[in-house]
């Protein structure tokens, strides 16, 4: 296998690891710092077409169905490897000339971020909601978008043993955006209504949506500002018929070559490796609301100090895999993100219990944020630098698939058997996921102690 197809094994094979004050100043880096606010950018738009749209849709008396349909935008990023082949290969006019394949992407699904934003803020939902629909879905669009091109980025920035840090940069800027669009949105809205607070007033939300469509300046100023990385060059097409086999077909048959058989567990690890945590999640707001938490402690508590928790996480997921190896992190990540969820079930049996929701909240978030920083290094590395922004969509796209789908059918389980129940079920969706981490970790310790044999020799 050429150097530039990266193997997950590469992180598990060096006998030689850097103490524990030496890894942590890999988040001094330049590269970590850029990371860390062009994950802002990348995690700012999810919650304000989601959390924090559902809450503005239903003050202003959009019935749930709706809002739960309209949950289904998500789906933009679930499906966003059909067109990743075309943000990998086709340069945009002018722009890529000017700034190179990866950057202009990046700046032009941003200004298409600002530009929906700013559509969503001048729109009231309670006049018309279908421009607010048609908004949203171009936010989710341009925002999966824009991910594609961040992937590649981040991937082409840097060597295998530091993608679990700027992994863990990246989830580091993602957290802090949704602590702004989560809490600081509904902070900003409060902010400015009038005395009358119990009615609902489109000027507030028009007000934070547009603070929130400004907040995706520091982000267009990284990449304005950062250097371009160097992808791998792309042979020349003769023909259409050759771009479009360059573009859309050799990146999924080269992952099938390198890989072979093995192809098959990795794809059914990564298609359910989050499977907990995306299907309780859908329900965690109303669950809040049902079990009488305030707004103000909903806000504090999961927006800003579990977004915090998960930020903490992220730093000592990509931290553990430099130290320990990736492999162990993933399971160690899987293994805590099943558990947390019995500790919702157990939380669904208190009541109103603060003290409880700070500590289940704590455990749950921080346990994300491990299991998160190792799976993106994870899918970072089963990536060939020639394909990187195809194979990582593609990669991050089955993730989202199979658990938004069920996660589509979870207020119907919690109407059937209530939430503690419901708890639990998903965190037995999580003893799959064990099996797959350790065959996967089995097989690459078997690669790694085979040198010569490439992953396609699985075949």
């Amino acid at each position: 296998m050429s150097p530039s197809a990266r193997d997950p094994k590469v992180s598990t094979g060096s006998p030689e690891r850097p103490g524990w004050l030496a890894s942590l100043k890999v988040y001094q880096e330049p590269a970590s710092l850029r990371m860390l606010s062009l994950g802002f950018s990348a995690g700012l738009p999810l919650l304000l077409v989601f959390g924090t749209l559902s809450f503005w849709l239903r003050e202003a008396g959009v019935n749930r169905s709706t809002i739960g349909y309209l949950s289904w935008v998500g789906l933009a990023y679930g499906f966003k490897w059909v067109w990743a082949p075309l943000v990998d290969r086709l340069p945009l006019p002018w722009l890529t000339r000017r700034l190179g394949r990866r950057r202009s992407w990046l700046l032009a699904s941003q200004c298409a971020i600002v530009a929906a934003l700013v559509g969503m803020a001048l729109t009231d939902p309670k006049v018309s909601l279908m421009p607010i629909v048609w908004c949203a879905l171009a936010v989710a669009f341009a925002s999966a978008t824009q991910d594609i091109a961040l992937d590649a980025f981040r991937i082409e920035s840097a060597d295998t043993e530091h993608q679990a840090a700027l992994a863990a940069a990246y989830q580091g800027g993602y957290r802090l955006a949704m602590i702004w669009a989560g809490a600081g949105a509904l902070w900003l809205a409060a902010r400015a209504e009038a005395t009358d607070a119990n009615a609902y007033q489109h000027g507030a939300w028009q007000f934070a949506y547009l603070v929130m469509a400004a907040s995706m300046l520091p982000g267009m100023l990284t990449v304005l500002f950062s250097r371009e990385p160097v992808p791998a060059p792309l042979s020349p097409a003769r023909s259409v018929g050759e771009w479009l086999k360059g573009a859309l077909v050799e990146p999924f048959s080269d992952f099938l070559r390198r890989y072979g058989r093995q192809a098959l567990l990795i794809l059914a690890l990564i298609a359910v490796y989050r499977i907990s945590d995306v299907v309780m999640g859908i329900m965690a707001n109303p669950f809040y609301v049902d079990m009488g938490y305030s707004k103000d402690e909903v806000a504090t508590v999961t927006k800003v100090y579990g977004v915090l928790m998960t930020l903490l996480g992220a730093f000592v997921g990509g931290v553990m895999a430099l130290r320990l190896g990736l492999m162990r992190v993933l399971m160690l990540g899987a293994v805590l993100s099943a558990a947390s969820n019995l500790l919702f079930a157990w939380l669904a049996t208190r009541g109103h219990d603060l003290t409880a929701l700070v500590a289940v909240i704590a455990a749950d978030n921080l346990s994300s944020g491990i299991a998160s920083a190792a799976f993106i290094a994870y899918l970072s590395g089963l990536t060939n630098v020639k394909y990187s922004a195809t194979q990582y969509a593609l990669f991050s796209s089955m993730m989202l698939l199979l658990p938004k789908f069920l996660a589509g059918f979870s207020g119907a389980v919690v109407d059937a058997v209530g939430y503690a129940p419901f708890f639990a079920g998903t965190a037995l969706l999580g003893v799959p996921v064990l099996v797959l981490v350790w065959l996967a970790a089995r097989h690459a310790h078997a690669q790694a102690s085979s040198p010569s044999a490439a992953p396609a020799d699985a075949a």
